[in-house]
């Protein structure tokens, strides 16, 4: 995938840009047909929703251009891998075609790169082989440089179609510092995903230039509002503060 550029970026492009997250443990249905609503509006690239809400989101979307992604491990990645397995493939018998997965963290930082990358294989091979893709969740708040540089090595070998750095629900997210050290761990073929914390366009913008393809927020509509005001000479409409991000 070409490179995307804050200068040159469209509309278009930013949107697909956004996985719409609706992770909050308490949403109820509700929340999610409007989230989900919301996302068809502004076309986003996927809809994140907790895997009980798979099949709903896929209702709510099935007329429109955007995707419905949801977690597998989430958020601790302890789960065996077999039941990872059975998640994914769960998952996408419910519609889902974006997996984001929690590698199993506690095995990372013990050194078990066997396991680590055995584990994400396996949700990869079962995902792959039903066209589905894979982001993996490395949550850089519990690892050393070092070891987000081992896992994102990992993940290449084990057939991952994007790395991730966050899942939100730990003490820190996305940081400029991070997505530059793993844009540059990983080879082309696998994509860089942002999650947590970017809640503002130039957040976003500035993500955008250390080479991600994916964001995941809550903010959605405040950012492509702004974006959509700039472009026309004009201030957006005030709104609401919005939730914060939550993956």
């Amino acid at each position: 995938m070409s490179a995307l550029n804050s200068k040159t970026i469209s509309y278009e492009q930013l949107a697909k840009v956004i996985d719409h997250s609706l992770l909050r443990p308490e949403l109820t249905e509700a929340d999610v047909i409007a989230g989900c609503q919301l996302a068809a509006r502004y076309h986003t690239a996927t809809v994140c929703v907790k895997p009980c809400h798979v099949k709903l989101a896929k209702e709510v979307l099935k007329d429109s251009d955007v995707l419905v992604s949801t977690v597998v491990g989430f958020p601790h990645g302890s789960n065996l891998t077999s039941i990872k397995v059975a998640e994914a493939q769960q998952a996408m018998d419910d519609g889902a075609l974006e997996l984001d997965m929690v590698l199993n963290i506690g095995q990372l930082r013990s050194g078990k790169t066997d396991q680590v990358r055995g584990d994400i294989k396996a949700v990869c091979e079962v995902a792959h082989a039903r066209g589905a893709k894979v982001k993996v969740i490395l949550e850089n708040a519990y690892l050393t440089d070092e070891e987000k540089v081992i896992a994102c090595r990992l993940c290449e070998e084990a057939g991952a179609d994007w790395v991730k750095t966050s899942t939100g629900f730990a003490p820190s997210g996305a940081t400029l510092a991070d997505l530059r050290l793993m844009r540059a761990s990983v080879s082309e073929k696998v994509q860089v995903k942002a999650a947590g914390g970017i809640r503002t366009l130039p957040a976003l913008l500035e993500a955008i230039d250390t080479g991600i393809t994916r964001c995941g927020a809550t903010a959605t509509a405040t950012i492509l509002d702004e974006f959509k005001a700039q472009q026309a000479g004009k201030q957006p409409e005030s709104r609401p503060a919005q939730t914060p991000d939550t993956y």
